[in-house]
Order: structure tokens, then sequence, then C-alpha cells
């Protein structure tokens, strides 16, 4: 039995003991704008209940296999040696000492790796999955301070740890860009994201903002971050009968062994890439430079590979959140209505890669402004590639737009949350879309009087208990749905009344396995335990990124017309012997193991009967869905209206955070217990953004100076009081199931509602994260 299918049964064995009972449900009739999916007109069977997640019993006991964690026979440990320039060319490079050093199998370098193609960056292509389209070894070149130049492979990790260090490298330093303020002053260029440019342009806003008898002008920064998941970047490789087989920490299982092809050029079905659990991703854990060295290792020595990358290691070869730099300008009339809406600035990338910070996106939606400008300028340093990090674009674009909108506010002597529900917009402001859903009207009135808003004082500073200054802040979450096109599901039923998916989507903790075992369990009415979702293993079908908060919806999609193709042979397989023939796919829906007239329960016919009468032991079926034109027709997003409550001490200005609501605007949710889990989750990372977070990158040398969790600050226990979380629950119509994505929404809005109860706490306005004690002194 395979590795692969040793973690499948783990998973499988952790659905026993989960109890439910699904009830009549008809086939989906959801396509984009077409008649909605009836499982969203209806809250009953297991749409919504808080089930608790099938991988934790697995995790608690330690007997869910990681990355790191494959045994296999023969095994070698990888230590990596990074660079310590930013640009220029190795002058010469010893390995002789750490190649004599006890246990020491080999030392790759540039000279003796196998040879690759390019990578093929990360939305070049559909399958792409690479950070950054540089060569892999297989030169002299230095592209930036962090770049892998040697792999030591010994017996034991501890060994190759300690060989590592006896590496010697020189080098010919070349004259390097790594500086943000210098290359600012030789030109920008325009920011392009996912093929779009990040620009918008409505009316002519700066010379309506000089005729706005109210405005406000300011700049916001935020420092570079790093994802800093608690399980490291690892991965297990080896080759087997020309097959390269990896078990990997990675969201993008598909697109990891596509490109590791292109890169080996090989074919595709000649990659294995496994990954049955991730200790979370954020974005980061995508394809980088220690999954191809690993492979390469493994081809050059012969035997499997191991390579987990200390955290250390994760700073200098895994890109974060870049930086950036934000003016946001706000003209309104008395009433507090925009009369325009100005928000543009500049962040670093490399010009390797695709991903500057697109820190507009929140605002192309959020706000109606008689006019805009959106704009994100670039410059390229030589640096490591930025990436995806957590609701890229909107965690850090809500910080300056919200704490503008605060400032409006104060300038208007205006409540801040009736400011922002004067300006709603009717349509999107720079699409022109109808919204697909948008109700974060309700969710800002349920959410100001569960918070108690309306005991706010609205005088900054006036507030103090002793030494401490108290005050409360709020601000707008948005983040958009997407819905990539995920490729095709695989839906078995068998005849004693047990049913399985199969895609390759992922588990990050996020409770991705526990929804959709959920929404598979409530299509079919079966209990929760007769179902299982295999998952994590790029030979299943689909395409699917655990990324953008669109995996639920796009696995939904799959699972949609799969179960429709199965409904439809079922019927098929009937015949006209069954109560149900002459009905079609419309008409019927599972209930208690069985197939049921939707407006005559006892037009009923159990799954063991239809199967026994076609004498067939299973059905397998596979259907891909409808590409995303949901989004060409909608504006479609998630919301939320963030409530913090800070205390600032007035001796040595730490900031406490004492309370936090965020009220959700999320269409249907699926698992309350997750979906809750996800809000809190990154209202937390989110808390971090606020007060501690920062990459510090030093901009002489092009090195990340804090790479640790010593140096680089996270929220612990001590850092997050109580969140309480709340949410609608009103399905979107245009989406499958009803569902938005929950995942990154919890950080967006929340650094800005932290900033603005800091401001109506002491009346010191901060625009420039982290919001750190010396900065309030």
């Amino acid at each position: 039995m395979s590795l692969a299918e040793d973690a499948k049964q783990l998973v499988q064995g952790a659905m026993q003991g989960l109890m439910g009972k699904a009830v009549a449900l008809a086939p989906d009739s959801w396509i984009p704008g077409g008649k909605p999916d009836p499982l969203i007109r209806h809250q009953h069977g297991h749409i919504g209940k808080p089930v608790t997640r099938i991988d934790g019993p697995l995790k608690v006991a330690g007997a869910a296999p990681f990355a790191a964690e494959f045994p296999l026979e023969g095994m070698v440990y990888a230590a990596v040696v990074h660079s310590v320039v930013a640009r220029g060319r190795i002058a010469e490079l010893d390995v002789t000492a750490a190649e004599a050093a006890a246990g020491v199998v080999a030392v790759m370098t540039w000279r003796n790796a196998p040879r690759l193609k390019a990578p093929p960056v990360f939305l070049s292509d559909p399958k792409a999955a690479s950070g950054d389209n540089l060569p892999v070894m297989q030169d002299d070149e230095i592209h930036w301070n962090g770049q892998p130049i040697a792999l030591v492979l010994a017996e034991t990790q501890e060994q190759a740890d300690h060989a590592k260090s006896l590496v010697r490298a020189t080098y010919h330093a070349a004259p390097a860009v790594t500086d943000i303020e210098a290359a600012k002053a030789e030109g920008t260029k325009p920011g392009v994201f996912m093929g779009q440019p990040l620009h918008n342009k409505i009316g002519d806003a700066e010379e309506a903002l000089a005729a706005a008898p109210v405005a406000v002008d300011a700049t916001y920064t935020t420092p570079g971050h790093n994802h800093n998941a608690i399980e490291l970047h690892a991965v297990t490789a080896y080759w087997r009968d020309g097959t390269l087989r990896l078990h990997d920490a990675t969201q993008a299982v598909s697109h990891t062994a596509w490109t590791m092809a292109k890169m080996f050029g090989i074919d595709e079905k000649q990659v294995v890439v496994t990954s049955p659990f991730v200790g979370g991703g954020f974005g980061g854990k995508t394809l980088w430079q220690h999954q191809v060295l690993a492979a390469c290792a493994s081809q050059l020595t012969g035997r499997p590979v191991r390579l987990a990358l200390s955290r250390e290691s994760v700073y200098r070869m895994v890109g974060g959140r870049a930086p950036t730099e934000q003016r946001v300008a706000l003209g309104a009339d008395r009433d507090g209505r925009l009369k325009a809406l100005i928000h543009r600035g500049v962040t670093p990338k490399t010009a390797t890669n695709v991903m500057p910070e697109p820190f507009i996106l929140p605002t192309r939606s959020a706000y109606a402004s008689e006019t805009m400008l959106l704009d994100v300028q670039v410059v390229e340093l030589d640096m490591l590639a930025n990436t995806f990090m957590r609701a890229p674009g909107e965690s850090v674009g809500t910080f300056a737009l919200e704490s503008a909108l605060d400032e409006l506010a104060h300038a208007l002597s205006m409540d801040p949350i009736e400011l922002r529900l004067r300006n709603e917009p009717e349509k999107d402001p720079t699409l022109g879309l109808p919204f697909s859903s948008r109700h974060i009207d309700e969710a800002w009135r349920a959410g100001s009087e569960r918070f108690g808003w309306s005991r706010r004082n609205r005088t900054p500073g006036a507030t103090r208990e002793g030494e401490w200054l108290i005050g409360v802040g709020c601000a707008t979450a948005t983040y958009p749905y997407y819905r990539m096109p995920g490729g095709a599901a695989r839906l078995t039923l068998t005849r004693d009344g047990r049913a399985s998916v199969d895609i390759a989507a992922h588990e990050m903790g996020m409770g991705t396995a526990t929804a959709q075992t959920q929404v598979t369990a409530e299509r079919l009415g079966l209990p929760l335990e007769a179902v299982t979702f295999n998952y994590g293993d790029s030979t299943l079908p689909g395409l699917v990124l655990a990324g953008g908060s669109q995996q639920t919806a796009s696995i939904g999609a799959s699972v949609i017309a799969a179960h429709r193709a199965l409904v439809k042979e079922l019927l098929k397989l009937a015949g006209n012997d069954s109560v149900l023939a002459g009905l079609d796919a419309d008409e019927v829906g599972g209930h208690d193991g069985g197939l049921c007239k939707l407006d005559d329960p006892e037009r009923c016919e159990s799954y063991a009967s239809i199967l026994n009468r076609a004498g067939r032991d299973s059905v397998v079926v596979e259907a891909e869905p409808p590409m995303p034109l949901e989004t060409q027709h909608w504006s479609m997003h998630s919301h939320g209206a963030m409530f913090c409550e800070v205390r600032v001490n007035t001796v040595t200005g730490e900031v406490r955070i004492s309370r936090f609501l965020g009220s959700f605007d999320c269409g249907r949710i699926l698992n309350a217990k997750t979906a809750a889990s996800q809000f809190r989750g990154g209202i937390i990372m989110g808390l971090g953004l606020a007060l501690m977070e920062e990459t510090q990158f030093d901009p002489r040398k092009g090195r990340i100076m804090n790479p640790s969790l010593a140096e680089y600050h996270l929220p612990v226990h001590m850092d997050v009081p109580q969140i309480d979380v709340m949410w609608t629950d009103i399905p979107d119509p245009h989406a499958p199931m009803g569902a938005h994505g929950v995942g990154e929404i919890g950080i967006t809005g929340t650094g800005a509602a932290v900033a603005n109860a800091i401001f109506n706490a002491t009346g010191k306005r901060i625009r420039d994260l982290p919001i750190t004690l010396d900065k309030l002194l």
C-alpha cells in the first residue's frame, strides 16, 4: 500500500463516529445566472451545523502524517547553504570539508545539480505554481540575498546541519537595487495583478478633492510580512520507476506536479504530489526552490531526500508580503457624501515574479464616490520574490482606506458607522455591476448593537481608568469572491450506501474536508460517516488551489456537477420498473439513503435497490462545473463590520486589545464551528499586523534581519482577547451553495479597527504599521 493510500485511510478512519442524517434535497440547478440551488434555500440537515473537524482526532493523537514525517528506507537529510550577497556571482565555492564530514553523502551545487528548465511562474499558465521564474541551482549567478548555493545531504539531519557550516563561498558582488527610495527615484512602473492593470479613474478626483468642503489627505505605510505557518516548509522526495514522488506541504498539489514536470522535462503523470495534511499556509506554501532542490538531490544520489527548511531558511527562500506606501485622500460634502476618493501608492516586487501588493482592491467596491483615482505603482528590487499572503492587497489596503474614513468622520464630527452607511454603493463603483449579495448594513447594525457602540465616547482621549486610556474603533472588512476553474470531481456511490468524493483539493486546518463531507452527505441524503472526502493527491481529478478564499466554492461547484451527473445515472439505472420512472434530475432529491420525488416522498427508492436491479456494486461519475462566469455578471464579495476596544497605557505606551467583535456577511455558512475558527484566526492575524508584525529588510545588503520567531513578533495567547464573531447567514443565490469565502475576510479591516480605536483612546493618529509603543509615547 502506498503512503498516499495510508494517509487516505487515516482520514477515512477519522470519519468513524460522526453522526448525522440528511433530508430530502433536490439535485442542483445552480448554474451561473440560472435558478438557485435548493441547498441554499433550506437550512436543515448537515449544512450549517458546528461539526468538529474530521482531521482533529488524528492531529491531537499525533497520527496525521505531515510532509516531513514520511519514513522511507535509505533516506538522506538535506540542509541548505544560502548566499549572503544580493547580486553577483559565486567566485569560489569550496565544499571539500563538507564532503569529508561524518555522514555526508553528497554536496549538491550548480556544478553537479541535474539540468532543469526554468520554472513557469505562477499565473503564467493555469497550472503554473512557481513563486518566480529564476533557474534553480543551474549556474553561479546570485539573484537575492538568501538564494540557495549548496545543498548538503547526509545520513542524519544533525550531520547535514553541521556539514553545511563547513561550506565556504566567496563572491564577485555586483551593484544591487535593494533600497525602495533609491528605486523610486529611478522611476516606477504601473502595477499589474492577475493580468489586469491596478488602475481605475472616474472623473477628475484631484479637482473634486480640491473643491470638497471637507477633505483628508494622508500617507499610510505598512511593512513587509512573513507567513510563519506552524509547520515549516518541508518535502520528502524520491524517484521510482521514472516517476517523481513528493510528499509536500503545499496548497497546490496539481499545480506543483505540472510545474515540476515542466522543469524536469517529463510528462505530468510522471510527477505525483501528495499533501494530506498541511500545518498552515496563508499563501506561502506553493512551489519554491526547496521542492525542486529535493527532487534534484534525490535524482543525484539515487535515494529519497527529506528537506525540511529551518525557520530562518523559510525567511530566506519563501516570499512574503511586500511593504506599501499608500496615499488616501477623501473629499466630502458637509453631509459626508464622498465627492473624491483617491487611493494610490507604491510597492516593491522583483523582476522575476508577477505579484505586486494590490492594495487598491478593496477600494474598488467599498464606497460610492462621484470621482475616483486608484493606482498602484511598483519598483523592482533585487530581493526574494514576494507572493500572496492572507488577503493580499485587502489586508493592508483596508488599513489605509478605513483609517482615512475614520479621519474623515472625525473631521465631519460624524459617527464612523453612519459615514460608511451613507456612502454605501448601489452597484459596484468601478465595474458598474450589481452586487450579487451585499448585506453589510445588516452586519453593521447587528454588530454595533452587540458591541455596545452607542456607548462610545466620541471625544478622543476622554475615557480613562487609572493609567489606561480606553477607546473603541471600527472598520469595514471586505474580500472578493473567487471561484477558479477547479476541474472535475469524481463521485462514487456503492450499493452498501457509502459514497466518496475524489478531488485534488487541500486541507490546511480550515475544515475543507469536514465542510465538503457535510455538503456531499446533504446532497446524497446520507449520514456523515457514510461519506469519505479524498483530497491532497495530484493523481485525483481537479485543479484546485487553496488560495483566494475560493477553494470551498470551487470544490462545491465540482461536487454539484458530479452529483447532478450521479442522479442522472441513477435514474437511468432505475429503469421503467422503478417508482422513479419518468422523473428527471430536477424532480428528485437524496433522502435517507435513496432518491425520492420532492413533492411526493412516497415515490422513493433506495440506492441499494437501484444498484441491485441494475446488477451494479457501485456507480462512478466524473463531471466538471461550468466556468466561473458568475463574476462577469455580478460583483461578489464577503463583507464584515469590525469593532475593537483598546486600552493604552499612558506611562509605557503599551496597547492591549480588550474586546473585539467581527460581524460578517459571507453568504451561507456551511459549518458554524470551522467558520468561526476561520474568522477568529483571521482577526488574530490582523491584530499581529496592527501591533507587532514586521519583516525588517536591510536596504544596504538586501537581507532580512529578523528571520526567526524570536525577533519577528506574533500575537500569543496573552495578546488576544476573547473574540466574538457573528454572521448574517444570508445565502448568495449566485454562488455555489450560497457561500462566500471565510478564510481571509477576518484579517481585512482589523488593522484599521485597532488604529481607529487607538485614536479614540489617545487622540494620536498612527499611520505607520505596526503600532508599537515608541510611536505612541
